[in-house]
């Protein structure tokens, strides 16, 4: 067992990392092709955050917090910006294409490098499964508004039509007339009521989504020179027509609507984090493009950082555009963008958001089917994976067989999954990784492993021994000013009804325990050790968000990596280049 233990926990030094890549550089292994500048790592972070989040979830965000939630914005960016520092040195220090699974690599061992391996598959593959479906949305909605209808059991998964036939039926038999049916429940219901059978199974799939992912699998395949062309262009095109929405759109504003502010309270400005957070997660892809960059130490890190200053101003003028020109409550829908500007009789801006929102899904889903590929290929390399996951095409200078599984591993389920089943579970896994990242700039300091003032971005450090403790007495503070029942109150919620706690009440609030409890910890070692204050923050700001995505999500999650630690057991353990003494690759 003592072994076993010693085992997983195998670090990588950052030493050993850059040497495997030189030594595979100038074998000829690596055949990756550095040809990206800070333009294009700028173009890539933009085309990954500007899409789903700006097209769709804003609108059921700001119709729960209100023009409040364009401050949820800046949280979320603060949050990420806490991550992307941390991020970024790493990338700054090890430019090798594996992201956050790499940096955990040489940080906490083998054990966590895997699990946070795992966590980002899931977070690609179910983010792209997420923007096929919307992507489809948009599209078959584009078509129908120039009069090329595509039939519905073409356009939406099984789950949603069966759902959709059951309720409108019920609906019906109660004597409801077609008038009064939501039309997209009356959609679904069409679907089901016309779908072809085959042996009494209905024939229902989202068959655009499946085309647009072969279609950006393609792209990724055959080089990085066509990917970076095509994100360059779909950001210009996209960047142009949210300017001209900021612009037009300020034109119709009322400031009454923005009265009150926040018309739920913090509590519903918070309901908007798993939406907020979904329209962030892009901009770790850009630490994916490592071994394709230029001069990735100088790069990497400034591209980050601007990705995000660039996004959080264009969404939270965004934010309070939307929220002054309707009021709030009447944003809860699928495409808020084109209803603001059908409410204020400007159809044509309608139209041509729908063609924009067609072009910035596509851009999302091009970087993340760019990035996945490249965290096959690092595990398969560290024997985590098979060696095929790893095989570079010869002439396209891809990693071909990671980029045509992740190409299935995306269109396959985008055919048959319900978009509201996988955003939530998109945003835990990458605040997972954020978490770990930040957690890992602690444990490179506390062990003196962080690389030397000169040779790379490192995190401003500022000695959180007594800003930290500091920071929580304001936040409570702020909790006893502001919270209806002040810090007793806001510490009830810890408890059931009455004083009672069952278990269906507190299974619900086990993240929130567990995030006081975690803070409480930080807290102590942050003043004994003098840790530096910006991952610190990251990691508390990150996990608190984790906490506001539910049980639901939570178990999910656990299901998920729990899946991982049974395909790590049977093949990633025991083929592992570390665990092999002949293989040369060093580790503490």
């Amino acid at each position: 067992m003592r072994q076993i233990l010693h085992n997983v926990r195998r670090r990588k030094s950052v030493a050993a990392v850059l040497e495997s890549l030189h030594n595979e550089e100038t074998s000829g292994g690596n055949q990756l092709v550095r040809t990206l500048r800070l333009k294009d790592l700028l173009a890539f972070g933009i085309a990954a955050i500007i899409g789903a989040g700006i097209f769709s979830t804003i609108g059921n965000a700001s119709a729960a917090g209100g023009p409040a939630v364009s401050l949820l914005f800046i949280f979320t960016a603060l949050a990420c910006g806490f991550s992307a520092l941390c991020y970024a040195q790493f990338a700054s220090a090890i430019p090798v294409a594996g992201s956050a699974y790499t940096y955990a690599y040489t940080s906490f061992g083998e054990l966590v490098a895997w699990i946070i391996g795992w966590d980002l598959l899931m977070e690609y593959a179910i983010g792209n499964i997420a923007v096929a479906i919307s992507w489809s949305d948009y599209f078959t909605a584009m078509l129908d508004g120039v009069g090329l209808p595509v039939p519905a059991y073409l356009t939406m998964d099984y789950l949603s039509a069966s759902r959709g036939y059951t309720e409108v039926t019920a609906l019906l038999a109660g004597g409801q007339t077609v008038a009064d049916i939501p039309a997209a429940a009356f959609k679904a219901y069409e679907a089901w009521l016309y779908a072809p059978a085959l042996g009494g199974i209905k024939l229902i799939a989202d068959v655009p989504a499946l085309g647009i992912t072969a279609l950006i699998t393609y792209l990724v395949y055959v080089g990085v020179k066509e990917s970076k062309r095509a994100a360059n262009l779909l950001v210009v095109l996209k960047l142009v027509v949210i300017l001209l929405v900021i612009a037009v759109g300020a034109f119709y504003v009322q400031p009454a609507n923005w009265n009150p502010f926040a018309p739920n309270g913090i509590s519903g400005v918070l309901k908007g984090v798993s939406a907020v957070f979904f329209a962030y997660i892009g901009f770790d892809a850009i630490s994916t493009t490592a071994e394709e960059c230029r001069n990735p130490k100088l790069d990497l890190p400034l591209a980050m950082m601007l990705t995000l200053v660039v996004c959080t101003v264009l969404y939270v003028l965004l934010a309070l555009v939307l929220t002054g020109m309707v009021p709030y409550h009447e944003l809860a829908v699928g495409d808020p963008l084109a209803f603001v500007f059908a409410r204020v009789n400007l159809p044509a801006m309608a139209g041509i958001i729908a063609i924009s929102a067609v072009i910035a899904m596509a851009s999302v889903l091009l970087v993340f089917q760019y990035g996945q590929p490249r965290i096959w290929m690092s595990m398969s390399r560290d024997g985590l994976l098979p060696k095929a996951f790893s095989r570079i095409h010869p002439k396209h200078k891809t990693p071909s067989f990671a980029t045509i599984v992740t190409g299935f591993v995306v269109a396959v389920p985008a055919l048959f999954m319900n978009l509201t089943e996988v955003t939530d579970l998109t945003s835990i896994g990458t605040l997972f990784a954020f978490v770990l990242v930040c957690g890992g700039i602690l444990v490179q300091d506390f062990k003196q492993e962080t690389p030397a003032a000169g040779k790379g971005f490192r995190v401003p450090y500022i000695n959180g021994k007594y800003v930290l403790p500091f920071l929580l007495i304001i936040l409570l503070a702020l909790l006893q000013a502001f919270h209806p029942e002040g810090i007793a109150g806001f510490m009830n919620i810890l408890g059931g009804s009455d004083g009672v706690t069952t278990w269906e009440e507190w299974k619900h609030k086990l993240p929130l325990a567990g995030f006081i409890i975690v803070t409480m910890a930080m807290t102590v070692l942050t003043y004994r050790h003098r840790l530096s204050l910006i991952p610190v923050l990251g990691l508390l700001t990150n996990l608190y968000l984790m906490t506001e995505l539910g049980i639901t999500n939570w178990s999910r999650f656990l299901i998920w990596l729990l899946l991982g630690m049974v395909v790590y057991c049977c093949y990633g353990y025991w083929n592992s280049r570390l665990a092999k003494p002949n293989e040369k690759e060093s580790q503490s």
